[in-house]
């Protein structure tokens, strides 16, 4: 596909991204035409993703696609509707673990049998085992019938985040550092949709925390889908 329409899927998914972030993101109830923008936001990176030529990509347009399902079910007030939404996310971060695995499995072949993680690797690791630990103690109590699908959740995005800090620096690995920040923006904006949800679900507080959600959130699937593109996966996916 040529770059003129991929420019164009990407300043469409940028007004759709801006649109709901300035007329619907601080909304408690986001009517039809909001759950579109946003939808809409997440799933032309998807429709980008699949127009890139890089190999190994199908997995990435699956984890965007997912994440574009549980945008729109998010913007439906129901308990139903968000347990969808989660369970599409998941299945993203699924998607999502799989590549970076695969990625990791590939760079750690071309190394030397004897290269250790670093040691801000390894801080990285314990910071992100501390705070999805941590959840126990200020979320899981608030959760109530919803509490082990919200545990489940929690142990998927962060076997997400930690499969991406198993991407170490390499030639061939130049998306490691976008997919790493990606992912950490993605850990960010659930902790702040946690927060949202569950502790403050009301008032000016739930609005501050919805509108610093969303970018951390649509920036955080950008940057993976970049990093994606910057490397390639000999596996035929």
């Amino acid at each position: 596909m040529s770059h003129a329409i991929e420019l164009v899927l990407l300043l469409l998914a940028l007004v759709s991204f801006l649109s709901y972030w300035i007329f619907w993101a601080f909304r408690d109830h986001v009517n039809l035409t909001g759950a579109v923008m946003k939808t809409a936001a997440t799933g032309l990176l998807a429709g980008l993703a699949f127009t890139h030529p890089v190999s190994g990509f199908q997995l990435i347009v699956l984890g965007l696609a997912f994440g574009a399902l549980g945008d729109f079910a998010l913007t439906r007030r129901s308990q139903t509707a968000f347990l969808v939404g989660m369970a599409a996310f998941a299945a993203g971060h699924l998607a999502y673990i799989v590549a970076f695995w695969l990625r990791a499995r590939t760079i750690a072949d071309a190394m030397p049998s004897d290269t250790a993680l670093s040691g801000l690797t390894i801080a990285a690791l314990s910071a992100l085992a501390v705070l999805l630990l941590s959840t126990e103690v200020w979320l899981a109590p608030r959760t109530g019938p919803l509490r082990w699908p919200v545990r489940g959740y929690v142990v998927v995005i962060g076997l997400m985040g930690m499969t991406t800090l198993l991407l170490v620096p390499h030639p061939e690995n130049a998306g490691a550092t976008y997919l790493q920040i990606g992912a950490a923006l993605f850990i960010l904006s659930d902790l702040l949709l946690a927060l949202r949800l569950f502790v403050f679900p009301a008032g000016e507080a739930a609005q501050k925390l919805s509108l610093a959600l969303w970018p951390a959130y649509w920036f955080g699937q950008f940057l993976i889908m970049l990093g994606a593109g910057l490397y390639w996966l000999p596996f035929g996916l």
